[in-house]
């Protein structure tokens, strides 16, 4: 099988289920423990947090909560800092982000919604347009999942602020964290993150958060960990293989880049452009490219092609019960466009030849399809 469809989830990497392993077997004590082995858990956790941050951001100026996966995070700061007012974010969130914000109606906070761009990028001037003095949240998505395109979060950070400093600023950073180069800024106060996009396990995610930024509550109580901010046993076998599967990413982080972003640019020039239209802007991500067979339907063509041996997504596979994506729709695609969707993401284990073999027979049943 030729996995294509990276950003829903990854394949966890051996080398990271290995290390972490012994946290299953052996040192599988309690991190909260005050004996010598959950000492030495709780010492792993901490190592933990300041790899995760040093990766992002000055571990002096930025600190790391644990949580269930890259949602959960983004809840947690929403729900902490849009309190009172309204609440600013793009139409290309993914919808762990969208969702919430919608919810924040019935919480008596108005969610404003920005526009977004053909290729998938917030409408800068657009999105500072519904800043004013009761803003008390703005989340921009750093690497939109559905496109590739990519925010400039520091510098749209930086110019929220000016208009409104008691603004918080959030991004979820899930597509970008161990993919491309990050620095966080003193404007970003949360950032969240996931393991199972880069090679960890599913159920392991972090939310980043400035020192400084003290509006963050917990949303799950009870023996206080993470620094009471989330409450139950840390998951420290998902905690340790998260480690050593962003060790083994940030190592090759420019390297992958590059050599994604060459076979990223092969498979287009191998589709035939007759039948499809792209979508993801070239300098969006290299590990995304999202094109559209147009007239098609795209969820028929993942089937078909999965019993070719490829799989590839058709958006964002956490919005998959809806006929067609919210986020390219707020590109401005027809329906045309919209229903013939077909994502395809990579990781660092993506070959070649994979893409060779992926582009015939992508081709083969769009083809196939138009003829029939």
């Amino acid at each position: 099988m030729i996995y294509l469809d990276n950003a829903a989830t990854t394949r966890p990497l051996a080398g990271a289920v290995a290390e972490a392993e012994t946290y299953l077997k052996e040192l599988y004590f309690n991190p909260s423990a005050r004996y010598h082995g959950g000492a030495e858990v709780s010492r792993m956790l901490s190592r933990a947090r300041e790899f995760l941050v040093g990766a992002v951001a000055d571990p002096a100026e930025f600190e790391l909560i644990f949580t269930s996966c890259g949602t959960e995070a983004d809840d947690q700061a929403i729900f902490s800092a849009a309190r009172r007012g309204n609440a600013v974010t793009t139409a290309g969130e993914h919808a762990a982000v969208f969702e919430s914000y919608k919810a924040l109606k019935n919480r008596g906070v108005e969610p404003r919604f920005a526009p977004i761009l053909s290729d998938g990028r917030v409408d800068e001037a657009a999105l500072l347009s519904l800043v004013d003095e009761k803003t008390s949240l703005v989340s921009v998505v750093h690497v939109n999942n559905e496109t590739g395109a990519v925010n400039d979060i520091a510098s749209l950070a930086k110019k929220v602020k000016q208009k409104n400093p008691r603004t918080v600023f959030l991004s979820d950073g899930v597509q970008a964290f161990g993919k491309i180069p990050v620095r966080l800024t003193k404007e970003i106060d949360f950032y969240s993150v996931s393991a199972h996009k880069i090679g960890g396990v599913k159920g392991t995610g972090a939310l980043i958060r400035r020192k400084g930024c003290t509006v963050l509550a917990p949303h799950i109580f009870g023996g206080g960990q993470e620094g009471g901010m989330r409450s139950g046993t840390e998951n420290t076998f998902g905690i340790a293989c998260f480690l050593h599967a962003a060790q083994a990413k940030f190592a090759l982080l420019r390297a992958d880049g590059e050599r994604l972003l060459a076979l990223r640019e092969r498979l287009w020039s191998l589709l035939d452009h007759a039948l499809f239209t792209r979508i993801s802007p070239e300098d969006g991500s290299p590990y995304i490219l999202t094109v559209s067979a147009e007239g098609l339907r795209g969820e028929i063509l993942q089937r078909e092609l999965w019993d070719m041996g490829v799989a590839v997504g058709t958006g964002s596979a956490c919005s998959s019960k809806k006929p067609f994506s919210r986020v390219i729709e707020a590109c401005g695609y027809g329906e045309k466009t919209l229903y013939g969707v077909l994502r395809m993401s990579f990781s660092p284990e993506t070959t070649a030849e994979e893409i060779e073999h992926a582009a015939e027979a992508v081709n083969a049943a769009v083809r196939a399809r138009r003829e029939a």
